[in-house]
């Protein structure tokens, strides 16, 4: 397969607001012995991105500088040490970076193949959430069938998949949203009951809603604000799991005493940072369990807009308004 010598890619230039994103054209990427090169179809925005930009979230090293990690396209070359994929394949993967491209490469053990019946922008919404909810919810979060689980943020594009992959799984799932559209579409893809929590105190609707009993697990990206409220609102052997901290992560007045005496853990991850080998074993985890509810329209991701590439500040835009419902991507090509 002939490859060009250049491909359109966004860059930033400079920390700052979407205003730094602007098309700029460059060499295609060089592939590591276990990678593979993929023409891009479609990308997902997602918040680490808009951190990235301000430059709050640096790439680590040997990692693309290049924005986005989660692409969906054809495979067109592969490195010598790939065995599991060939030229001309259909994969979503979990990039290390360099997702705003038109050529990005990945490690083959994070490319997953297309769900049945899905498209590139359908499978492009999918691994930066499904890595990120299964490794959190599943893996250090132990939610099992017949728990329950507060999701913060129910229409985020975590949020969504974190609810749908929950009942699916059969938990009792209720969610926080930012106003009561948001929390008519918490429920509308599964949520049990949605709180507002601009007019509810969350705590209080969760004892309220679980008897007293609190909660088994909680999925939070808002961080300290909400440090002590968490704490009040799960049940004994509770685990409260964080993965971003939008409202920041120093609390004060933090009184452990509950810690103790309901036995409480609290833990969290990134997912950039993981090595391949974690990550691979994160994308067969979700080929054997969450790519067949995918096949039979038991979860599905929740597109909000999507975007021309060259138009990745406006989606930014969007992600950082907060006025989305879903997944925001960009299409390529």
């Amino acid at each position: 397969m002939t490859l060009p010598q250049s491909m359109t890619y966004i860059q930033a230039e400079g920390a700052g607001g979407p205003e730094v994103l602007r098309p700029a054209t460059g060499p295609l990427p060089t592939l590591k012995p276990d990678e593979v090169l993929i023409r891009v179809a479609a990308a997902g925005v997602n918040r680490p991105d808009v951190a990235q930009r301000q430059g709050s979230y640096p790439p680590p090293p040997g990692a693309s500088p290049i924005l986005g990690l989660e692409v969906a396209g054809e495979v067109v070359q592969v490195g010598p040490e790939v065995t599991t994929l060939k030229a001309g394949d259909q994969v979503c993967a979990l990039t290390n970076g360099g997702g705003y491209a038109e050529y990005a490469a990945a490690p083959a053990a994070q490319c997953l193949p297309f769900p049945a019946g899905y498209d590139a922008l359908r499978a492009g919404a999918l691994p930066e959430t499904f890595f990120t909810v299964w490794a959190n919810v599943f893996d250090l979060g132990r939610l099992a069938p017949g728990e329950t689980l507060l999701v913060h943020g129910g229409t985020s594009g975590i949020g969504v998949t974190a609810i749908q992959l929950a009942k699916a799984f059969g938990a009792t799932v209720y969610a926080t949203a930012g106003s009561e559209e948001k929390c008519a579409a918490c429920k509308r893809i599964g949520a049990d009951a949605a709180i507002n929590y601009r007019t509810e105190d969350f705590a209080d609707a969760i004892k309220r809603l679980t008897g007293g009993k609190g909660v088994n697990v909680i999925l939070d990206m808002v961080g300290a604000p909400y440090a002590t409220r968490n704490i009040r609102s799960l049940a004994m052997d509770g685990r409260l799991v964080l993965i971003a901290f939008l409202g920041g992560s120093k609390a004060e007045n933090f009184d452990f005493v509950q810690v103790m005496t309901k036995r409480l853990t609290i833990t969290g991850s990134t997912m950039r940072p993981r090595t391949t080998a974690q990550k691979g074993a994160i994308a067969a985890e979700l080929r054997e369990k969450a790519w067949p509810l995918l096949a039979a329209g038991k979860v599905a991701p929740l597109i909000h807009a999507t975007f021309p590439l060259a138009e990745a500040a406006e989606a930014h835009r969007l992600m950082e308004s907060s006025a989305h419902i879903g997944k925001i991507m960009l299409r390529v090509g």
